[in-house]
């Protein structure tokens, strides 16, 4: 059976673009191997150092790599609690309920160095008042979050204004689908000089369309502290070979024309798909689109007639939504043909009693 797909997360169709394909043929070419297995503060090829340049003259920002963003997450939240980059001032650290698991997961580590929180999903009120009540606050959060909608950026920066309040974004959903250069969700709202606190951590997958993740520091001193002291950093090995190449050829692409276009692909899509489905995101310029059934068991059922269709689709339940809020996501993509969009959507329409 054919099946079209609606589960990836490479909102550009990048990852299967020919330039990228041949940038990690060429790495692995070049270098005669795939990975270099040895802690990357030891020795490491050349190429991992041009990436990380070019990725911070593209984003504006110094950037340090790593192999997945979950990696990533690891080595930052411990080093965020622990005070070194405030100042030696340990910040309460404060968890959208929503965010990602890949951040949710490090909270009891957090723990062990600082007092932990956690506040309903956007609450800016109840961040607020934690603000008011401490003097010092680190937010974690996700840009783009993946069961759809985002994170309130402008209110953040003003709390962020108004209270010093240090925020930690994972934009992996975010990156490359927006900003002039691909920079993404969040960092494409923030002042040019992204300052001692912000920190952003985003993929090289997903809208990327290589493999890894990576975080935006806005100073040279925390970008050496996190090559000293972050655990992933200091005792792992960087991307392999390949996803290195990959994402220079990736970069190469968000300094062209080709970047807007695909951009703009994205755009139209998601418009097609908003003038012929409603959902709760309906309007927003994001590539995910949820449809709530409730019965976890019924959105399974979902799924598989969609499948049968010829749609592949996600089913999402507990514990990856709440209780009773399982439903359909849908990624959409540039690469989506519209003809197979519309048919999509009429299914979709019927399921949800609207057609």
């Amino acid at each position: 059976m054919v099946a079209i797909d609606y589960v990836r997360c490479s909102y550009l169709g990048l990852d299967n673009h020919p330039h990228i394909v041949d940038g990690a043929i060429v790495a692995i070419e070049e270098y005669g191997a795939l990975h270099w297995s040895c802690a990357r503060t030891r020795l490491n090829f050349a190429l991992i150092g041009a990436l990380e340049e070019r990725l911070s003259q593209l984003f504006r920002a110094h950037i340090i790599t790593y192999s997945t963003v979950m990696i990533a997450n690891m080595g930052a939240l411990p080093l965020i609690a622990s005070g070194h980059l405030t100042g030696a001032q340990k910040p309460v650290m404060v968890f959208d309920r929503l965010a990602h698991a890949s951040l949710a997961f490090h909270k009891p580590v957090v723990a062990d160095e600082t007092k932990v929180e956690t506040i309903s999903h956007n609450d800016l009120d109840a961040l607020e008042r934690i603000c008011r009540k401490h003097p010092l606050v680190a937010y974690v959060c996700d840009g783009v979050y993946s069961m759809g909608g985002c994170a309130p950026i402008p209110e953040l920066l003003h709390l962020q204004e108004r209270y010093g309040l240090f925020l930690y974004i994972d934009d992996a959903h975010g990156i490359s689908i927006f900003g002039d250069r691909g920079e993404g969700f969040a960092r494409s709202q923030m002042p040019d000089v992204l300052g001692e606190r912000t920190i952003i951590a985003a993929s090289l997958g997903k809208g990327f369309g290589a493999s890894g993740g990576m975080l935006m520091f806005g100073t040279s001193r925390q970008e050496a502290l996190f090559r000293r002291y972050s655990i992933p950093h200091a005792f792992s090995a960087s991307p392999n070979v390949a996803a290195v190449g990959a994402a220079i050829a990736s970069a190469e692409i968000h300094a062209s024309g080709e970047l807007a276009a695909r951009q703009h692909q994205l755009a139209e899509r998601i418009t097609f798909f908003d003038e012929r489905v409603r959902t709760g995101q309906h309007g927003a310029p994001l590539p995910i689109r949820m449809f709530r059934i409730g019965n976890e068991l019924e959105a399974i059922s979902v799924a598989e007639h969609l499948l049968d269709d010829g749609f592949y689709t996600s089913a999402t339940f507990f514990p990856t939504v709440a209780r009773g809020q399982a439903g359909i996501r849908i990624c959409l993509t540039a690469s989506h043909d519209t003809n197979d969009l519309d048919r999509l959507c009429q299914r979709i329409s019927r399921y949800m009693g609207d057609g």
